[in-house]
């Protein structure tokens, strides 16, 4: 069976907060000097990544779930279940939240709702995010929404790189500016606006909220998720798992050297190169990683080593 890795070329997006970062620090072809979202691994039909390699090169990610199933163990679901995505914030992006599945299915007839995690790759220094909200309850959040009351009920939390937030459909977030961030999310592009600072869209205009959407499917009270980091350290390598819920796994693999073999216990991995470079060795087979790689390990693959001087987000399905 194909044990090649699927390397991806990543769909770009506009953004009126982006910035030129993706371009700056990883070397993407970006459409614009506001460019916010690199979707790296997507099957999503609004940006879904070309495979670059290979024997489904051409192909995107989505044809090669909807054909080639194997390469995925065969899971289940007619979507990919995942998108990672690296996010440009040269300016605050609006006060939001996100839906969970049942929600999502039942008003938006789309199979996900959207749940994400955050990785700070970078930050400047103060940089801060929108990370919950005061209210004590659902009637509480909706006056002080109503009264635009967004100082006291939006919390505010300093960053700073190598921070890890987890957040849950129905958690009110935003991403403050000048934070550089992987998000590593369900495959959703659900998004209901609490707030926009009143600005305009690149039409003029002042964007669109979701009011109502956004009370019925908000966490009330909010609580912070219990977060427990599992390490595992080898003599030339670190293992982080950062998340390990329902929906998927997420950890930081720092590598000064090699790893150890690294014996399957996935579906499928997610794989992106936040730094460095090295290779990717797959029975005796040896794949350059460079910064900004994105790719996915198919079922197929039994055991893998990773050598050189990477800084690695792997996620997968559970």
């Amino acid at each position: 069976m194909d044990t090649t890795p699927l390397f991806l070329e990543p769909a770009l997006h506009n953004k009126i907060w982006g910035g030129t970062r993706l371009r700056d620090l990883f070397g993407y072809k970006i459409p614009s000097e506001t460019t916010g979202e690199c979707w790296g691994i997507s099957a999503h039909p609004n940006g879904p990544a070309v495979i670059k390699n290979g024997s489904l090169a051409g192909q995107t990610l989505a044809d090669a779930w909807a054909q080639h199933r194997e390469f995925f163990d065969n899971y289940e679901g007619d979507d990919f279940p995942l998108l990672t995505k690296i996010l440009d914030a040269r300016t605050d992006l609006s006060v939001q939240v996100h839906p969970d599945d049942a929600y999502a299915q039942a008003k938006e007839h789309v199979p996900f709702g959207k749940t994400e995690c955050w990785y700070i790759i970078d930050c400047d220094e103060g940089a801060e995010i929108v990370y919950g909200h005061t209210a004590p309850s659902r009637e509480a959040f909706r006056q002080a929404v109503e009264e635009k009351k967004w100082d006291s009920l939006l919390r505010r939390v300093k960053v700073k790189p190598g921070d890890f937030f987890y957040v849950p459909s129905g958690t009110i977030h935003a991403i403050g500016g000048g934070c550089l961030i992987l998000e590593t999310q369900q495959s959703s592009d659900t998004t209901y606006r609490v707030y926009d600072y009143d600005r305009p869209g690149a039409d003029g205009k002042l964007r669109e909220l979701h009011i109502q959407q956004s009370i019925e499917v908000s966490n009330c009270p909010h609580r912070d998720p219990k977060l427990t980091y599992h390490v595992r350290q080898e003599a030339e390598a670190k293992f982080t798992e950062l998340l390990r819920e329902d929906l998927f796994t997420v950890s930081h693999w720092e590598v000064r050297g090699h790893t150890e073999p690294i014996q399957k216990n996935w579906p499928f991995l997610l794989v992106s190169v936040l730094d460095g470079q090295g290779k990717l060795q797959i029975e005796h087979e040896n794949y350059e990683l460079n910064k900004g790689d994105h790719l996915v390990v198919p079922a197929s693959v039994k055991s893998l080593q990773i050598l050189g001087t990477l800084d690695l987000i792997v996620s997968s399905p559970v």
